[in-house]
């Protein structure tokens, strides 16, 4: 058969799209492969890191903070903050390198004999805020799961080995929190210290508030650099997590001058209080953000009774969980009938972020402070949720009556668990019996808020009924 010149055109246009076709096949083939290489590196990756016992750094946590591993097994570490982190077991040369934000690495745990470790984050500055944790090795060999011997991973006869050694472990930690009922606070720093307005000369009450980064001891062994409020002119043992206690009158004239000596700018939201818009404290919405070494003055009228917060509302995601969050109450919440009078109000805020961490009122057990009433007493506890998780508050033995929700009085219910959202508040009221005398615990009922490996910690305290 003879070709036209026609027929020679498109059978060479046809050539030349069928080349072009088997180019981009071959090209489709080739990523194919090494797409599936990758993908089988990384599921190999992910294999080997799946096999380990999990370890998670940010900052400035390592999590878990007890960390149970078999002898000879592995650690899988992942950096889940925002910024370098390691892994190193001090007292061996056992280390990973720097690990990238979102990265991951693991250790090989072989020829480390059973014992108790310390393991750090080695990057300048980060063990002293916080990036500690206590690592076990048990005395089984690897292979042994958290499904077939506990979650710690170990054997059951280390287990039983252990025990002694982890219930006086546990015992240590509960001993120095009862110490408190009898030589005082075991750390130094409080939150919530009362402040008394300045009183001018057409009854505004002014409160003088500067934000700065202390040294702040959550517990008796982590100190962090926290970001907290306090008097301005105050020295740091006047500054707390939460910061200064405020109370006014319904109907007040309030000014809340705000001095930053920060590194950063801020800001402040009175959260829960109906404002004009240019006081909400809202970044570059109702105001420009506060710079550092400048001051701000906030004035409203306090309209009715109310139960707030007053927190930064400018790198909130960190501010906040660090320190910056205080507590402001307006006037009196109505009572029962038959209840009262109060003759305690304690804020309780809730936190479980930042460089604070798991907390009441800016202190992790067995730094906490107990609750102590008498029979017959009244003693009003007002909940505060600056974390970022949902705290369900539970009382042993005790029945709290829920009176006000954010604020809004309520018709009365009782409680023993009270869930407690990011940003809530609520007011409880708790009225101790003869027959309840004794030592009540008082936490977070998501377990792992209040209890590892080596006994209570975190969101735990107690309700101490004396006769």
């Amino acid at each position: 058969m003879k070709l036209t010149r026609d027929d020679r055109q498109t059978f060479g246009l046809g050539a030349w799209l069928f080349a072009l076709l088997a180019v981009l096949l071959a090209f489709s083939a080739l990523w194919v492969a090494g797409d599936a290489r990758s993908s089988s590196s990384d599921a190999e990756k992910a294999a080997a890191l799946g096999g380990g016992t999990q370890v998670s750094l940010r900052e400035f946590v390592i999590d878990p903070a007890m960390i149970h591993a078999d002898a000879n097994g592995t650690l899988a570490i992942k950096n889940t903050g925002s910024a370098p982190h390691n892994f190193a077991i001090k007292g061996t040369k056992l280390a990973t390198p720097n690990i990238d934000p979102g990265g991951a690495a693991t250790l090989s745990l072989e020829g480390l004999k059973a014992g108790t470790y310390e393991a750090i984050c080695e990057i300048p500055g980060h063990a002293g805020q916080g990036m500690k944790a206590t690592l076990m090795i048990g005395a089984g060999g690897g292979g042994t799961t958290a499904a077939a011997s506990g979650s710690t991973g170990q054997t059951d006869a280390a287990l039983r080995a252990d025990n002694a050694r982890m219930d006086a472990l546990m015992k240590k930690g509960t001993q120095a929190y009862v110490d408190q009922l009898t030589k005082g606070p075991n750390t130094k720093g409080v939150g919530n210290q009362p402040l008394a307005p300045k009183v001018l000369a057409d009854g505004t009450k002014e409160f003088d508030i500067t934000a700065k980064v202390i040294d702040w001891q959550v517990d008796q062994t982590k100190t962090v650099r926290a970001w907290a409020y306090g008097p301005t002119g105050g020295d740091d043992s006047t500054f707390g997590v939460p910061g200064p206690l405020l109370k006014v009158n319904t109907g007040d004239r309030v000014k809340f001058v705000l001095t930053n000596d920060l590194p950063q700018s801020t800001i402040v939201h009175f959260h829960g209080m109906e404002l004009p818009n240019a006081m909400d404290g809202v970044p570059d919405v109702t105001q420009d953000p506060v710079l550092p070494g400048k001051t701000f003055t906030y004035e409203f009228v306090a309209e009715k009774s109310q139960v707030n917060m007053y927190h930064s509302h400018h790198h909130g995601e960190h501010q906040v969980p660090d320190g910056l969050a205080g507590v402001l109450l307006v006037g009196d919440l109505p009572l029962p009938d038959g209840r009262g009078p109060v003759t305690q109000e304690i804020p309780m805020a809730l936190n479980d972020a930042g460089v604070i961490g798991l907390s009441l009122n800016g202190k992790s057990f067995p730094a906490t402070a107990p609750i102590i009433a008498n029979v017959g007493e009244t003693v009003l506890i007002h909940y505060f949720n600056e974390g970022l998780s949902i705290h369900p508050m539970h009382l042993h033995g005790l029945v709290q009556t829920v009176i006000a929700k954010d604020g809004i009085p309520i018709t009365p219910y009782d409680v023993d668990t009270l869930n407690v959202a990011p940003g809530e508040r609520y007011s409880v009221i708790i009225t101790p019996r003869a027959d309840q005398v004794g030592v009540w615990a008082y936490h977070c009922h998501i377990l792992t808020h209040a209890e590892r490996d080596d006994g209570m910690f975190g969101m735990v305290t107690t309700f101490v009924v004396k006769e």
